[in-house]
């Protein structure tokens, strides 16, 4: 994980290039607009402050509505997650996920799906998120902080089952052992609670479950993302599937010359 922001390198563009709307002629590179995207995800910059080496912030700003909503940045994370398994040597789509949950402030000023987690004593949104067994991110569902993270956490389902049959087990801790694993159960997915042992004191890793706390701790490198400041849930979503794009960036390895 790399602490300062740096621009895409050529085989990085290469990776995600084929996923972008390239033939058309434009007047914007496309490159300069996705390098906008990923600085103002690591800086927490405001788009209007956008520095001038970039393209006009209303521009950039389109692209990246455009590509949370049109799922242009589900499919770059999707190919960049089944690339850097491939690299390690494993197989295309994880057998195995980890669910947790990350509760964050939201931005004063915003009321939308806005909740107070009752436990953390947190006044904003809950993130749920869905990695595999090497913390990549998979799925992210956001929603307001005061629902409980078993209901809320249902409508990964469909994005476990959209990964087929390889799967078989998703880890969580208890707060998922009601109907988030009746509903796992129902489709034939063993779920496994990971919890430290009682007897423990101060933090004990957990086995399995130390993978999706990690992923989230990720999030502490792109200051966009370590407080809520979107309107929208899909905008929120779309800056967290940007922070794991990112690290799977810097985690591929250019292809050596034949």
């Amino acid at each position: 994980m790399t602490k300062q922001f740096t621009k895409l390198t050529d085989y990085q563009w290469a990776a995600i290039s084929s996923f972008l709307p390239l033939k058309r002629k434009r007047k914007l590179d496309l490159c300069d607009v996705m390098n906008a995207i990923l600085w103002l995800l690591r800086t927490g910059c405001q788009w209007r402050n956008l520095p001038g080496e970039y393209p006009n912030w209303q521009a950039v700003y389109y692209y990246f509505d455009q590509w949370k909503t049109d799922g242009t940045l589900e499919r770059i994370n999707r190919a960049l997650n089944q690339l850097d398994r491939k690299q390690e040597e494993r197989e295309d789509l994880p057998s195995v996920f980890c669910v947790d949950s990350q509760t964050v402030k939201l931005a004063p000023m915003i009321g939308e799906y806005r909740g107070l987690d009752p436990h953390k004593k947190v006044n904003g949104r809950k993130r749920q998120f869905l990695v595999d067994t090497g913390g990549r991110l998979w799925a992210v569902h956001v929603h307001a902080a005061n629902e409980a993270d078993g209901p809320a956490s249902l409508v990964l389902v469909s994005d476990i089952l959209w990964y087929g049959e390889r799967v078989e087990t998703v880890f969580g801790d208890g707060s998922y052992g009601g109907v988030f694993r009746k509903a796992l159960a129902g489709w034939g997915i063993n779920f496994v609670r990971g919890s430290r042992p009682e007897s423990a004191q101060g933090f004990v890793p957990v086995a399995k479950r130390w993978v999706v706390e990690r992923s989230i701790a990720w999030t502490n490198f792109f200051r966009r993302i370590v407080k809520d400041y979107e309107y929208t849930l899909s905008s929120s979503v779309g800056w967290l599937l940007l922070a794991n794009i990112q690290i799977m960036l810097q985690r591929i390895k250019p292809t050596p010359p034949i």
